[in-house]
């Protein structure tokens, strides 16, 4: 029997149509949901939204401060009030609809299989607004973004039929500070209320008819974690958060596995996970650096103390990786699963 394939966003192929007719033919059997890749803007995952940010007549650039060295932080405007700021389209629904419509052909040519879901990722308004905006004035900018963002995920579920759809949102500044071993990611007063409330309006904006799911991340900068993961404990503890305070059914999960990780003792955590009937859970085992047989070593270790779940990537395939190494990735994922 097949093991389930989960493919976590961006796969680092050049069209949507290359996407599925890539992962179509080597993985069809596996997968039961498929993303568009996130090509062009989409490829560096948040930096998509920067000039949304910069372009905002609400806030301004701070720039002395910059996010992780990359842009300048965005901050309040000078005699704005931060209960007058608004975003307008994000455009995340734009390419949801622009890539249902080929997901659609392909689907009816047979490059992908039926039954196969529609999957739209998504980054949390906080991964967005807290690395891009200083630290004081983030707070006050996330409510707008935030309610921005819900009805990006509104109007992806009214355009696209429910039973086509599933929505997966990477949860990652929460992760790393959930973690709490980055040396720069600062702890939040009552964290844990804190993020489930968040995951709470969330999962609440997603209809039941559609497939809810969390991609937890230790980012992929340049190909590297911002800090690796001690074991999958904490993982388990903002999954089991985020299952608690879901109200409503979570399709799956997702968590990060480390290449370097095929011991007992970075898996042993996961007989602590309360997922619940119904909710898969995928693990990120998937590299090119050892291939097949180091999959499968991780895959091993893991049943031991998760009896089921499908395998994935750690993170997307798009970031520091050629098409070539996209598609030796897809070969692993099918070597180990099929």
């Amino acid at each position: 029997m097949a093991v389930p394939v989960h493919l976590v966003g961006s796969i680092g192929l050049d069209t949507v149509p290359e996407v599925f007719a890539a992962v179509g033919s080597a993985l069809g059997p596996c997968l039961r949901r498929v993303p568009d890749g996130e090509p062009g803007g989409r490829r560096l995952w948040i930096s998509f939204q920067y000039p949304l940010l910069r372009a905002n007549p609400f806030l301004q650039a701070e720039p002395k401060s910059t996010a992780e060295g990359i842009f300048p932080q965005m901050r309040i405007a000078d005699d704005v009030a931060p209960e007058s700021i608004r975003f307008g389209e994000l455009n995340y629904a734009r390419e949801a609809r622009t890539s249902y419509e080929d997901f659609k052909r392909a689907r009816d040519r047979g490059v992908l299989p039926r039954g196969v879901r529609f999957q739209v990722c998504l980054p949390t308004p906080f991964a967005v607004i807290r690395p891009f905006c200083t630290f004081q004035s983030a707070p006050q900018i996330e409510p707008a973004y935030e309610a921005a963002m819900l009805r990006e995920v509104a109007n992806i579920c009214g355009e696209i039929p429910h039973a086509d759809l599933a929505i997966q949102w990477d949860v990652c500044i929460e992760m790393v500070m959930w973690d709490g071993h980055h040396p720069r990611l600062r702890a939040l007063p009552d964290m844990e209320n804190e993020f489930a409330q968040r995951f709470r309006r969330l999962s609440g904006v997603v209809p039941n008819g559609v497939e809810l799911g969390f991609h937890l991340c230790y980012g992929d900068l340049d190909g590297k974690h911002f800090v690796e993961p001690q074991d999958t404990g904490k993982m388990v503890e903002l999954a089991n958060l985020i299952i608690e305070s879901a109200g409503r059914p979570v399709a799956f999960m997702h968590m990060p596995v480390p290449v370097s990780r095929d011991d007992e003792a970075f898996f042993a955590p996961l007989a602590g996970l309360k997922l619940g009937a119904g909710t898969e859970l995928y693990l990120g085992l998937v590299h090119a650096a050892d291939g097949i047989a180091g999959t499968k070593r991780r895959m091993a270790a893991a049943r031991k103390f998760a009896p089921e779940f499908g395998i994935a990537t750690e993170c997307g395939m798009a970031r520091a990786r050629t098409p070539d190494v996209v598609q030796d990735l897809i070969r692993v994922h099918a070597g180990a699963a099929l």
